[in-house]
């Protein structure tokens, strides 16, 4: 797979895509660890694997999210340097606001990071439900100006809270997703005597693209057609509150990874927002919603994983189309809202993870199975398959004119396989002759993988490689740390930690430590496209027998995962830390939350813990009593009961 005698780590940023999707927030050291930099390159910077050693120092144990406040802040400037920039070019007259869409991950502790830095710079944020809309009013608790955009399906309570907290002097904007919803506003509105102020989102006819395509479009879950834009205007020019009619909204999808997408929709959006104007409705903000992609896989290109535009294009582009529609219509330029959440703190998270254990195919078939089968008293009592593959192995260790072609042993030992679990199944060949087809089948495709390389492989062989890649079984739940890698297909790029000075000499894919087959990932970030085994090292044994740490780190985990994680198995939420890096390169804990214990777990699913240990208990001691278990064994189980109903739902 890789020469290991010219590896460099330069090798390792290219393997893994550092220097694409890790720009400029992650790169490989000298050393052979990653080092982030939450500031960008020309930034302060700490090493990876320092931090995973000084954490498991505080007995903090892996799995266990890092946080960086810094890259979080670094990507909420750069989006307001770019919508900056492309106002200043193209002398645009409207403002520009970013709102956090608080569903993106909810979590306090970024919220508030958001919340900082959103003051400083004018963002907002935006929120979807009854929940998210109190926790919006208390994030944003004396700083009345920060705008509060309020999506989501709304009842009358939703309604007046807006409104009240609006009364109260905070910049709320309820959007109306259907009409009944107007009629909501307007009732509240007289109940209070005010005229609030809202917007409408419209249900636009341009799609969307990759997964969340079917979210937008006239089929889509939210807004008003253009009729019912007409007959909303109408209503409440009759209602009187037109007046409050301030914002246009849509949603265009997630993850929007071709920018012809965006400029559609734009364009749109814009046309009926000229047209609203035109019919009387005092407008004055453009809300394009959210959608602007990440760079998963590095590849800068139209794919789910990818994007083919940069955040200084997307502004430039969205700025470009809003004023020439609003030009020629000759309507004063609106101010544009985004709400791009995944953009803003996808980069910010990442999920480190050890791995604790392997399962690999053999390279070499077991000496003590093949001497049980092809010892046998009568050599005609040997199967044929057997033989067959027996002969394929031993012509592959052949050397010169008398070594086999690689490929025509494959093929002979895939009929031989093919042959023998036939016998098998019909009970002609005994488990031990099934055992020894089956080391000498994988040894042989190892072999040519090793004597072939990938790239002369035949078609019909090239997925050879990827079949007898190992099995890396590591500490963590994909469907409480990484659902979108179970539930949607999603590519996260991940990567060793660590020893990346060392070429990575196995192929594996990663299972999970719950009981669900469906617990791996097997599809992982390329440039090239998604791969279905990721390079990795060979564990390392100490001189004591114990594994030394090996960590994977899962990046760019900051959208969506810690929001939708579940229980499955009992895992709760991990360790959660906050690294600030400072300017002489040391990194320091800010925050620590920590993860779930077996107590909160069961307490999730109505389990009361104190019941569980009191009735445990008793059964010890009656089991002491009647003799089944010593004192000593009674002390250890009531001890591990009492500790672990206290401890850390993962391996510790």
């Amino acid at each position: 797979m890789t020469d290991p005698t010219s590896w460099s780590p330069s090798d390792a940023a290219r393997l893994y895509g550092l220097e694409d999707w890790g720009a400029p927030y992650f790169r490989v050291s000298d050393r052979g660890t990653i080092r982030v930099h939450p500031h960008g390159h020309q930034g302060p910077g700490a090493d990876l694997a320092e931090v995973m050693a000084g954490l498991t120092a505080r007995d903090i144990h892996p799995p266990v999210v890092l946080r960086f406040p810094g890259i979080l802040e670094h990507r909420m400037r750069t989006l307001r340097a770019a919508f900056d920039h492309a106002r200043k070019e193209a002398d645009y007259g409207g403002e520009y606001a970013c709102v956090y869409p608080v569903k993106v991950n909810q979590q306090r502790h970024v919220c508030e990071v958001i919340r900082d830095v959103a003051a400083e710079i004018g963002f907002g944020l935006e929120a979807g439900s009854k929940p998210e809309l109190l926790a919006g009013l208390a994030l944003t608790e004396g700083r009345n100006e920060m705008p509060l955009i309020c999506n989501g399906f709304k009842d009358e309570e939703f309604i007046e809270t807006a409104i009240l907290a609006a009364k109260m002097g905070r910049n709320v904007l309820p959007v109306a997703e259907q009409p009944d919803e107007l009629e909501l506003i307007v009732r509240a509105a007289r109940r209070h005597g005010v005229t609030p102020r809202f917007g409408i989102r419209a249900k636009l006819a341009s799609g969307g693209v990759g997964r969340w395509a079917q979210s937008a479009g006239i089929r889509g879950k939210f807004g008003l057609s253009v009729s019912q834009i007409l007959s909303a205007v109408d209503y409440l020019r009759d209602e009187g509150l037109l007046e409050g009619l301030r914002m246009l909204h849509c949603h265009i999808g997630s993850q929007i990874y071709d920018i012809g997408t965006v400029k559609y929709a734009v364009n749109e959006l814009t046309q009926l927002y000229v047209e609203m104007v035109r019919l009387g409705a005092p407008m004055e903000i453009l809300d394009l919603g959210g959608g602007m992609g990440v760079d998963y896989d590095g590849s800068s290109s139209a794919r789910d994983s990818s994007m083919n535009y940069t955040v200084e294009q997307y502004a430039a582009d969205v700025v470009h189309r809003v004023k020439a529609i609003c030009d020629d219509a000759e309507v004063a330029h609106p101010h544009i809202v985004t709400e791009s959440g995944r953009a803003l703190v996808a980069h910010s998270c990442m999920l480190a993870f050890q791995v604790v254990g392997t399962r690999v195919f053999p390279e070499t078939p077991d000496p003590s199975v093949l001497r049980r089968a092809l010892e046998a008293p009568d050599p005609d009592d040997i199967p044929q398959p057997l033989l067959d593959l027996d002969d394929a192995w031993t012509r592959l260790q052949n050397e010169g004119e008398d070594a086999a072609d690689p490929l025509e042993a494959y093929h002979d030992a895939e009929h031989a396989l093919t042959e023998a679990m036939s016998l098998f199944n019909l009970g002609y060949i005994s488990i031990t002759a099934r055992a020894a087809c089956e080391e000498l089948y994988w040894a042989i495709g190892n072999r040519v993988v090793d004597r072939v390389p990938e790239d002369d492989l035949p078609d019909e062989l090239a997925a050879l490689p990827d079949r007898l890649g190992d099995l890396y079984f590591s500490n963590f739940s994909l469907f409480q740390s990484l659902i979108d890698a179970w539930g949607i297909d999603q590519i996260f790029p991940i990567v060793p930690l660590h020893r990346l000075d060392e070429a990575p000499t196995r192929r594996g894919i990663l299972a999970d430590i719950t009981c669900d087959s469906d617990g791996r990932v097997d599809r992982f970030a390329s440039p090239a496209g998604p791969r279905e085994t990721l390079p990795l090292h060979p564990l390392v044994v100490g001189d004591e027998g114990e594994l030394e740490p090996y960590y994977l780190g899962v990046f760019l985990t900051g959208a969506y995962q810690e929001t939708l994680g579940d229980l499955h198995n009992l895992f709760g939420d991990t360790h959660a830390v906050h690294v600030a890096v400072d300017g002489d390169d040391t990194w320091r804990l800010e925050e620590l939350v920590e993860g779930d214990t077996v107590r909160d777990v069961l307490g999730y699913v109505q389990y009361d813990a104190d019941t569980i240990r009191r009735t445990l208990r008793m059964e010890v001691e009656a089991a002491q009593q009647a003799g089944r278990l010593t004192l000593e064994e009674s002390v250890r189980f009531r001890r591990f009961l009492d500790e672990g109903l206290d401890g850390y739902t993962y391996l510790e």
